[in-house]
């Protein structure tokens, strides 16, 4: 049977009523968790694994996809709104996202959220149905060398971040990697633990995150309380002129192609996407001052690459039986718990299962977008809570995420502890994104490169062997370069900008 005939099949088993009902009991459950901080798209999908026997196979793996889909688009909502980031990928919607609502703009930027991660989850299925497997194969060719070189790339991002000055940038950066150092490294040396066992994991990611962006905005919030500076109530517009979502469509496919090819990749994930996806959008802009300011391709781009990121994951977990992030692995397991194996003989034995589920993912697309645009305006009356009892909500949501993620006290100090270094890093004009961007790739990281230089046995000359390491370094060279260069010529943007100050 050729692809579309299959297609078909699929339509039919994902739109009987039985299945439909699971779909939209996913989507919706997706997005109620995606919105609390430290459950994300893996803690959603394992609240749901004991309920999954008393379900049939085919409804569960449905059920679970659209699980996942609502929780990626719900970890933005907190961001835009609160500037409390949901999970690792939905980070990057912090600073244009809330800078938009900010400005009165929380309906545009939840809508545009919702329309971005509609059509670039569409574009990341289409491409699961038609190069998917391509791709996996492709994916076999990425060792440990190509994943350092990602990484790096990666982390290259950062002058795309780096605001006013590109030194605080890298300086930011450099603070993340070293906060990625600590705890035990995979060869099990203790780094920087003070001999204390419960520093053997780390700091844990949602402590940093949340003091960063959270409680420093708590921090400044107060601050102006204090001093009786806080405006009033801003009026938010809760619906999208059709110019902002046409300005920001370019920006939308970019990102769904860029989330859904980094999505294939095993162990890179939506977070690597969304950065790289911000990076791109800032580095071809003609006004790249306006990013961080509320640009809506800022959070177009970055909302698209997470969602289509996620469909990507789809593509090396059905073909390969390899998971391509913590959460698909948790579905991974899932599946085989429900006596369903992934692999290349999975498109032979269970095309039910396979196309089934790529027909639930269209049709989980449509639920999220009519079911979260009605949403909006209860969203935006978040916005419209008096000051000092949104800022008591943000602290009580960023102590339980946290503390509900290893449940340590150590680990609620460290909140605390990153909340004021982030206040004072928001004074001077340091830029957040880096630093989180630095504990995210950090480990992964060093074990690529571990990795690497065991096979080589410590020759770094050997990474310049493999083409595609190659072609990652030229880019990130170009990546950091890029600004400099424009500073040094002087930026035509950058000087009408100055002019009018």
């Amino acid at each position: 049977m050729d692809t579309w005939s299959l297609l078909l099949d699929g339509f039919a088993i994902a739109l009987q009523p039985e299945l439909l009902l699971y779909s939209l009991a996913g989507a919706f459950l997706g997005t109620v968790v995606g919105v609390l901080p430290g459950i994300g798209p893996a803690g959603a999908i394992a609240l749901m694994l004991p309920v999954l026997s008393m379900i049939d196979p085919i409804g569960a793996i449905i059920m679970l996809a659209a699980t996942y889909t609502g929780s990626m688009y719900g970890g933005s909502t907190t961001s835009i709104l609160l500037r409390i980031p949901g999970d690792t990928s939905a980070v990057v919607a912090c600073l244009d996202g809330h800078e938009m609502a900010k400005q009165g703009r929380a309906g545009t930027a939840l809508c545009i959220a919702a329309i971005g991660s509609y059509i670039a989850g569409t574009i990341a299925v289409v491409g699961l149905m038609l190069i998917g497997p391509v791709i996996a194969d492709a994916a076999l060719a990425f060792g440990s060398p190509e994943y350092f070189a990602l990484y790096l790339f990666g982390l290259s991002a950062v002058a795309a971040l780096a605001g006013k000055s590109i030194v605080k940038a890298l300086i930011g950066m450099c603070l993340g990697l070293m906060v990625a150092t600590i705890g035990e490294d995979v060869m099990g040396a203790k780094r920087f633990t003070f001999g204390s066992e419960y520093m053997w994991d780390g700091i844990q990611f949602l402590a940093v995150t949340l003091g960063l962006f959270a409680l420093s905005e708590v921090i400044i919030n107060a601050g102006l309380m204090k001093r009786n500076e806080i405006g009033e109530i801003i009026q938010h517009r809760i619906y999208i002129k059709f110019k902002e979502v046409m300005e920001a469509m370019g920006s939308i496919f970019r990102g769904g192609i860029i989330g859904f090819v980094i999505g294939v990749l095993p162990g890179a994930g939506a977070g690597v996407a969304t950065f790289i996806a911000y990076s791109f959008e800032r580095q071809i802009s003609r006004h790249p001052e306006r990013f961080g300011k509320g640009e809506i391709k800022g959070l177009a781009g970055p909302e698209a690459a997470n969602n289509a990121a996620s469909a990507g994951a789809f593509v090396p977990m059905l073909a390969l039986g390899i998971p391509g992030s913590s959460t698909t692995a948790i579905m991974l397991g899932a599946m085989m718990m429900l006596n369903i194996n992934p692999g290349p003989l999975l498109f032979i034995e269970r095309p039910d299962v396979v196309w089934g589920l790529i027909a639930a993912l269209y049709i989980g697309n449509v639920m999220l977008l009519i079911l979260n645009i009605p949403l909006i305006g209860i969203f935006v009356r978040i916005l419209r809570t008096p000051m000092h009892v949104l800022l008591v909500t943000i602290v009580v949501f960023a102590v339980v995420g946290t503390y509900l993620d290893d449940g340590l006290t150590l680990t609620l100090l460290f909140l605390v502890a990153f909340g004021v270094i982030g206040y004072y890093l928001r004074r001077y004009d340091f830029p957040l994104a880096p630093i989180i961007l630095g504990v995210v790739l950090g480990p992964k990281m060093e074990e690529a490169f571990r990795q690497s230089m065991s096979m080589s046995q410590g020759n770094i000359a050997s990474f310049l062997n493999h083409p595609i390491v190659v072609t990652f370094l030229i880019l990130s060279v170009i990546f950091l370069s890029l600004p400099m260069l424009l500073r040094l010529r002087g930026n035509p943007a950058q000087r009408l900008v100055e002019d009018n100050d």
